[in-house]
């Protein structure tokens, strides 16, 4: 029995929701942008008069619709949620599902070790959200070369926001998984996915919001911000190196947990 392929299959139809969900919302943000381009001054001044910590919340009080890269900048903060909320469904289902549904001990009487299963799961999941980076990449150089006409672009800082998705999708991935094997059992993927990725989108704006710098550290929508890639041109070291860790400290930990775990059976 090849795990990995049997995991894949299963997340086939996920894979293509989500590619073509995210495809499909930058098309909409583009064509938008080809219709109201010659007014995007206009609502730069609009948005100007909106309340700064509004603006703040969102990571738009430095953004410049009237440029091909700020306003995806803008698409990108709604894309984030997106890639996050597919990779954080991945993580919380990845182990939780054949607990839930009390299949676990069909695939854990094979000649297999926990440690290889753990592996081939994740593989087929790092697939999944990389297909899906894939179609992300493939779209975003597409539709801004289509919809930019002649206004120039930096296609090194759009490689660079676009680099920030699969960390992203790793920060939820690797969250999702430890903390479904930290509980006894996941009741609901969806509302987890939902709630985890949410929570840390609105701590991430009530820190912008009231000025609290210390918020930035503890969410990842804070250690990729594209407005600000887009603006620097660079990435936000210190706090990628967070992220960073987080990750590689999740998926030890969840090789360790998955190890230990009592998994339940028929």
């Amino acid at each position: 029995m090849n795990i990995y392929l049997q995991e894949l299959k299963m997340k086939l139809r996920s894979i293509i929701t989500w590619s073509i969900s995210v495809a499909g919302l930058l098309f909409l943000f583009f064509s938008i942008f080809s219709t109201i381009v010659d007014e995007m001054e206009m609502l730069n001044a609009v948005m100007a008069n909106y309340p700064p910590e509004l603006l703040a919340a969102f990571g738009w009080d430095n953004m410049d619709l009237s440029t091909v890269l700020g306003f995806y900048a803008f698409t990108f903060s709604f894309i984030q949620i997106m890639i996050s909320l597919q990779a954080a469904n991945y993580g919380y289902s990845l182990v939780s599902i054949e607990e839930r549904e009390l299949t676990a001990d069909f695939l854990l009487a094979k000649p297999v070790g926990r440690a290889k299963i753990l592996t081939n799961k994740l593989l087929a999941a790092l697939t999944g959200l990389l297909i899906t980076d894939l179609v992300l990449w493939s779209t975003s150089f597409f539709a801004v070369r289509t919809y930019a006409g002649d206004r120039a672009y930096n296609s090194e800082i759009l490689a660079k926001v676009l680099i920030t998705a699969f960390f992203l999708q790793l920060f939820f991935l690797g969250g999702g998984l430890v903390i479904s094997l930290l509980l006894k059992k996941v009741p609901s993927v969806i509302a987890i996915s939902l709630g985890s990725v949410f929570g840390m989108y609105i701590l991430a704006a009530f820190g912008s919001s009231f000025n609290e710098d210390k918020f930035d550290y503890l969410t990842p929508f804070k250690h990729f911000e594209a407005t600000k890639i887009v603006n620097t041109g660079e990435f936000d070291q210190p706090k990628m190196v967070i992220s960073i860790l987080v990750i590689i400290i999740s998926m030890i930990a969840s090789y360790v947990l998955y190890q230990r775990r009592n998994i339940p059976t028929v």
